[in-house]
């Protein structure tokens, strides 16, 4: 379907040019009957001068090439003509029909008469005739013609003239019907950003801030926007009910393993069921809460103050196990995710990276361009790089000898996910660990 820039756009161009076009047409028409009012008028002048010069000169006729002293009447062929008719049928032309004459028309009226015929080498002619009677009772026939040549150029160099004309006023029609598109759409382009932006503040779109033809759909949005932030707070209440209500018994069932574990029953298989259960469950409540989160709004979350908050906690972890977190993060790192879900990620970032570290983690946040780049390394035994995807696969655990279920990186990677981000694992090229990178683009 086409955009409505597009519409107004192929729009603009047809109503220009269907005007253009209409307005050359009625403009050349008017043109065309002016100019040949013009020469039929011009003719007329020239046929009463020949009556007038015939007046004087109806005994001697071939005195008529003296008085009409015109240069074009003696040229031969010149396309400029005259012609007298006796009542006998004896003939007298201008000296520039050569051995030509010029053809009478059928129907005779008291007045002149103009119309189209041919004339020397069949040139077309517009001639003016009329039969005079003059005082002294002799009858004549009186013609005067001009080629049609003269009126055809004149109105070709009138349509030459008014072309450009016409096309600079098309161009400007086009012009004019992108501004005015420009002007229309101006209200939806404001519309759009303050969508984006009522999500960050919370706030209610102001129907008086648009034309009232927008100003409907502005009413539907604010219900919309309302309708979808209590989906969103409803889910993720949801989802913490959900979460509350799982954790009472699944630390009723592990206080009655370890119970049994003391009394010397074999309870490990029931342990690794019972991690796996839990981080299916904290797994399948962060998807949820992302994707209602990455999906419904645009929540913004300064990263450093979400680095800084978990250095502190990450910190004395490391210290009680004689390990050391170094931390260098740039100030005012915003971008759009959900302040529990970023923490979320590193915090399974920096847990993995702390238990499995020989003596240091480094864990470093910048900007870029057009992303956020956070990277957590250490000097512990790494991945080998054919085994990072089972490492990032659910469940995926190369090594057993640390308690835990192998699931905090695929959260990671779907907390990620739904926010546009990428993560990915490599070596360490300060430390020589393992190295997890997140890349969070702040563009949207």
């Amino acid at each position: 379907m086409l955009s409505l820039r597009q519409r107004a756009l192929l729009g603009g161009i047809a109503s220009g040019a269907l005007s253009v076009g209409v307005g050359t047409l009625a403009v050349f028409s008017f043109i065309d009957a002016r100019i040949s009012n013009r020469f039929d008028a011009t003719l007329r002048d020239r046929h009463t001068q020949l009556v007038v010069g015939l007046s004087v000169t109806t005994q001697d006729p071939d005195a008529l090439r003296d008085l009409m002293f015109d240069p074009a009447y003696s040229a031969p062929y010149s396309g400029r003509y005259w012609q007298v008719t006796t009542g006998n049928g004896e003939v007298y032309t201008s000296a520039s029909l050569f051995d030509e004459t010029i053809a009478e028309p059928p129907d005779i009226s008291e007045d002149a008469t103009l119309w189209n015929t041919s004339g020397p080498e069949g040139e077309a002619l517009r001639s003016a005739y009329q039969k005079i009677s003059f005082e002294d009772g002799t009858v004549w026939g009186i013609s005067v013609a001009e080629s049609q040549a003269q009126l055809v150029n004149e109105r070709r160099a009138a349509q030459r003239s008014l072309l450009p004309v016409f096309g600079l006023v098309g161009l400007i029609g086009v012009a004019s019907s992108l501004m005015l598109m420009s002007a229309i759409l101006g209200p939806l382009r404001k519309l759009r950003a303050d969508v984006a932006h009522r999500w960050d503040t919370d706030d209610n779109l102001t129907p008086t801030d648009y034309p009232d033809e927008v100003a409907p759909l502005v009413d539907d949005l604010n219900q919309l926007l309302h309708r979808n932030r209590d989906i969103v707070s409803g889910s993720r209440r949801q989802a913490a009910d959900l979460a509350h209500a799982l954790k009472t018994p699944a630390t009723i069932l592990r206080n009655e393993l370890q119970a049994m574990s003391q009394a010397g029953v074999d309870t490990g298989i029931a342990d690794e069921a019972l991690d796996r259960i839990d981080s299916q469950l904290g797994r399948s409540l962060a998807r949820i809460r992302a994707l209602n989160t990455a999906e419904l709004t645009h929540s913004r979350t300064d990263v450093s103050h979400s680095v800084e908050r978990l250095a502190r906690l990450f910190t004395t972890i490391a210290e009680r196990e004689d390990k050391i977190l170094e931390v260098k993060s740039d100030p005012e790192l915003w971008v759009r995710m959900d302040t529990q879900d970023i923490e979320e990620v590193l915090g399974n970032l920096l847990d993995n990276a702390v238990k499995w570290c020989r003596g240091k983690v480094k864990l470093t946040a910048k900007r870029h361009e057009d992303c956020v780049e956070i990277c957590i390394e250490d000097d512990g035994p790494g991945i080998p790089e054919d085994a990072i995807r089972e490492a990032l696969r659910s469940g995926g655990r190369l090594d057993t000898s640390v308690r835990g279920s192998g699931l905090g990186l695929a959260i990671a990677v779907d907390l990620l996910n739904a926010y546009g981000a990428h993560f990915d694992l490599g070596k360490s090229a300060a430390l020589g660990g393992l190295s997890g990178r997140v890349v969070i683009p702040t563009k949207s």
